[in-house]
């Protein structure tokens, strides 16, 4: 993909989503970074679940905390390594609070020092929080990366290197969310929709289908 397909795949997506959001329900930065955290390996739909009878009960560091290990599980046990991840919010809530006056910090250093807490994660808080123009690469982006011709890499990295560097810098807060959402609804594993794709005459994938 060359850099006139690269602006003309991002406008397309920009007119057709101009404020893209994440599908993860929060109302807090903590809430953002807990429901992150809970999301890996599972649906942004099943964690929403799980939040939406965990973030009443607590949803702050110190609630977290006074809720324990045990008390978290009960209220995430719906989605995938419940055990791990209740543990691993119980201890990030634990840090935040010893360490960082119970506010999530802003530092990218800071945050994959969590528990739980990846690149991955840290880019999700960081653009969706405080718009910084990261790229965080799931399944869906490493897909779309690497089918479309936009950033072909062998690694998660590799990928969000290449994004980093090809995407223009007026889309470079919200292709994050473009992305993941193409990849989610209509650039899919199986069965891509290209038939139904606004950007496939921008994309370099080969085998297109005539799925809509």
């Amino acid at each position: 993909m060359n850099s006139d397909a690269i602006k003309r795949f991002f406008v397309t997506l920009r007119d057709a989503n101009p404020q893209p959001a994440s599908e993860l329900e929060y109302s807090s930065v903590f809430e953002l970074l807990a429901a992150v955290l809970l999301s890996a390996q599972a649906t942004d739909v099943g964690v929403n679940k799980a939040t939406r009878r965990l973030f009443p009960v607590a949803n702050t560091p110190a609630k977290i905390v006074a809720l324990g290990v045990e008390g978290v599980e009960a209220y995430i046990r719906t989605i995938g390594l419940f055990r791990n991840k209740a543990k691993n919010l119980v201890a990030t809530a634990q840090i935040l609070l010893d360490q960082h006056g119970g506010q999530v910090p802003r530092s990218r250093e800071a945050l994959e020092a969590l528990p739980g807490v990846g690149r991955k994660t840290a880019n999700v808080v960081l653009n969706v929080a405080w718009g910084e123009p990261t790229c965080a690469v799931d399944t869906h982006i490493f897909r779309v990366g690497n089918r479309t011709g936009l950033a072909p890499g062998r690694t998660p990295y590799e990928v969000e290197m290449k994004l980093l560097a090809r995407i223009p810098a007026e889309f470079a807060k919200d292709a994050h969310h473009w992305l993941i959402l193409h990849g989610r609804y209509v650039c899919q594993a199986r069965k891509p929709r290209c038939r139904a794709c606004a950007v496939a005459d921008c994309c370099d994938f080969d085998a297109k289908t005539d799925q809509a």
